[in-house]
């Protein structure tokens, strides 16, 4: 910028007003075409890191506006996380339950995680029959689904029986195409850089 003539920055300014001003007419077309309000299901799913982040910043979103959230840890459960404590604080506006008891490498008792699951779905279940509830996080539902802890078809039917202006958001790795296949928001999160391939621990407020 700094090697053009006023004139030449003058044009530059004008041709990307120009470009601007086509985008905001699509991007508004688009806007007014996406007319309808409903609950949806969101998925977050991939290697990479993020995907409870993301669910819990819509939970800080949705409490903004007044919205309660149900929130059900698959898995979790084995220690306390930045999140737990944290909305913890809020008991009028999260109903939280961390049902599981660690990551399947630790338990390695397959009939102790399917049990620990199913009660799981249980409180999902309530979340997902109480229209009261704005916003249910299933954190870690797709790991439970991969290790076929709970049947797919049946979670499905549970979601989709849901009030009708609910959201749901689904995090975990793997998440099955049948899910997938049902959910109206997809995100897939892959693997850039991850610290911990470069020896540095796990630590609090990063990871847990």
């Amino acid at each position: 910028m700094n090697d053009m003539t006023p004139h030449e920055i003058e044009a530059l300014n004008e041709r990307h007003r120009q470009r601007m001003e086509r985008k905001k007419a699509v991007i508004d077309a688009k806007i007014a075409a996406a007319d309808k309000e409903i609950g949806i299901i969101i998925v977050n799913t991939g290697n990479g890191k993020g995907k409870s982040s993301s669910a819990f910043g819509m939970v800080a979103r949705a409490l903004g506006h007044g919205i309660k959230v149900g929130v059900v840890q698959f898995i979790k459960g084995a220690m306390s996380t930045g999140e737990e404590k944290f909305l913890r604080r809020f008991p009028d506006e999260v109903s939280f339950h961390a049902m599981g008891e660690g990551y399947t490498w630790e338990t390695q008792n397959r009939e102790r995680d399917i049990a620990k699951a199913l009660d799981a779905w249980e409180q999902a279940k309530t979340f997902l029959r109480d229209p009261g509830v704005g916003m249910v996080v299933l954190d870690e539902l797709n790991i439970a689904l991969k290790y076929h802890y709970l049947d797919v078809h049946t979670v499905i039917a549970d979601l989709l029986d849901r009030p009708v202006m609910q959201h749901v958001v689904v995090t975990g790795r793997a998440a099955p195409p049948e899910l997938v296949a049902v959910a109206d928001t997809v995100t897939e999160m892959n693997v850039v850089k991850h610290a911990f391939k470069a020896g540095i621990a796990a630590q609090a407020g990063t990871e847990w």
